[in-house]
């Protein structure tokens, strides 16, 4: 992107680390950036939305197109079945979303949470069939979620503890997970192949 505009600003939680004259590193809150109206030409984000808190996704929404005065590219895996190699905190015992992917997003959900935009352009990156059932996730919860994502560097949403490997099962447990694979696998039959991440090129309607 540097190589692009004439300045570039990468915000996040934490301050970036980037060394390059190009770029301004800044440390804030996408729900409430201190930028102010139409700050930038181009807004890009990208790997954040499916981790925002749902409560506040459409405040964080809100902000992108405040500060964008023209467009904004969002990219998020497109229809995430966000019950798909979920974990299970053995801190606080609840059940995570693989990766911290708190939400799952197609086009129209895009639409909804940028109303003052229109869509210029979709793209799709690779193939994705992952699916499961209320079954086979109810099932995979109580053996406690053994294929879980817990190589991921998000910790627990609900008690922020480091998420680690579950312990051996029982052999109910064992009984359960493989049930739940079975019952998965049934489900997968009848999915079509849809593409595994989704880019959004979106441009700010400045006269609304």
């Amino acid at each position: 992107m540097a190589n692009r505009f004439e300045g570039v600003t990468a915000l996040d939680l934490t301050e970036p680390n980037i060394q390059d004259p190009r770029i301004k590193c800044v440390k804030g809150n996408a729900a409430n950036m201190q930028f102010s109206d139409g700050s930038f030409d181009f807004v890009f984000c990208a790997e954040v939305l499916e981790h925002v808190p749902t409560p506040v996704l459409h405040e964080v929404c809100q902000e992108i197109e405040r500060v964008a005065s023209d467009r904004i590219l969002i990219g998020v895996p497109y229809k995430q079945d966000i019950r798909v190699g979920r974990t299970t905190c053995y801190s606080c015992g609840m059940a995570n979303p693989p990766w911290g992917h708190v939400n799952s997003f197609d086009e129209q959900r895009i639409t909804k949470l940028f109303g003052l935009c229109k869509v210029e352009a979709i793209s799709f990156v690779g193939v994705n069939t992952s699916q499961t059932n209320w079954l086979s996730a109810a099932l995979m919860d109580f053996a406690g979620n053994p294929y879980g994502t817990y190589d991921q560097e998000e910790t627990c949403i609900h008690c922020g503890h480091r998420l680690s490997p579950p312990p051996n099962r029982s052999l109910v447990q064992l009984v359960a997970t493989k049930f739940a694979f079975w019952s998965r696998k049934i489900s997968e039959l009848f999915i079509e192949p849809r593409g595994n991440w989704m880019h959004v090129v979106l441009r700010k309607i400045n006269d609304v």
